[in-house]
């Protein structure tokens, strides 16, 4: 660890659609590469959907960057040979880390293939190649919206932990109290592996309203509110989210979050400018630190 802070960093991004999409890609790669970040997810589509783009992606910042690459693998909608398959190409791609998810279905696809459960992926990556891999799962400060209570959600991260994951990557949230009390769930279950905040950069409503609504993740009244009130002010928005993200990345790492994962929405400006708030200043260039209030 050598980023300035007193835990790892870590980013993560989707396969581009288009050539345009790519080549933004690759700025935003390199241009975050120089902050020394412990490594680089590329999601995974529902379904295997970016199966394709995955390996792409992993194949083009293998070659772009000296980062550690971690692919996310989901295993809903797909065959237990086709994962065999997939977890067989990273191992020969020289890939050291997965992010084992359970994952959705697209929509119009109807079979969800022979797993359920993340824990059964997590199995069957240690089946085929033992302690080869680092296994990420995904964990939920603010539960999964389709777990029934906060109980069955711990469960879940201990079936996964226990079928052999190593660590976790949160999904976001806003609230910082949020991740500290399951920490306190995690022990209380006797769940040990480090537990990573995701952060997610708002540089905008409308999506992050959205997305959130979807994936359970709650955005606090206070910041709602205000976001309402910026209207179409991207400026505004911006400022305010910079300043908000910094905040709960500053309360994160005085509360020993292990590391800080980045949700980059493939782009650089904003993680950049809380990098630099959050003194970590990149290898080869320098770039004027953002005003936090």
């Amino acid at each position: 660890m050598n980023n300035g802070l007193a835990c790892q960093i870590s980013f993560e991004c989707f396969p581009p659609k288009t050539e345009a999409g790519l080549a933004n890609f690759k700025t935003t790669a390199l241009a975050l590469s120089h902050y020394r970040p412990d490594f680089f997810s590329v999601t995974f589509g529902a379904g295997g959907s970016t199966r394709d783009g995955t390996f792409c992606t992993v194949n083009t910042l293998q070659q772009l960057t000296n980062m550690n690459i971690v692919p996310h693998l989901s295993c809903i909608g797909l065959t237990r040979e086709q994962l065999a398959t997939i977890v067989q190409q990273y191992q020969s791609m020289g890939v050291k880390r997965i992010v084992a998810l359970r994952g959705d279905l697209p929509s119009g696809m109807g079979q969800s293939g022979e797993f359920q459960f993340a824990s059964d992926l997590v199995k069957l990556i240690r089946d085929i190649s033992g302690d080869y891999f680092h296994i990420d799962v995904a964990a939920y400060p603010e539960i999964h919206p389709q777990t029934r209570n906060v109980r069955d959600d711990i469960l879940n991260l201990k079936r996964k932990c226990e079928a052999g994951a190593d660590s976790a990557i949160t999904q976001y949230f806003f609230n910082p109290d949020a991740y500290f009390y399951y920490l306190d769930d995690c022990a209380r279950y006797g769940i040990a592996v480090p537990i990573v905040p995701g952060i997610m950069p708002i540089t905008q409503f409308t999506k992050l309203s959205r997305f959130s609504n979807l994936c359970g993740a709650e955005i606090p009244l206070w910041i709602r509110k205000r976001l309402e009130s910026f209207g179409d002010d991207i400026d505004a928005i911006y400022a305010f989210g910079l300043e908000v993200i910094y905040h709960l990345c500053e309360r994160l790492i005085a509360g020993g979050a292990p590391g800080l994962h980045f949700y980059t929405l493939n782009k650089s400006t904003m993680i950049t400018a809380l990098l630099e708030a959050l003194n970590v200043a990149p290898i080869s260039n320098s770039l004027n630190a953002a005003t936090i209030k």
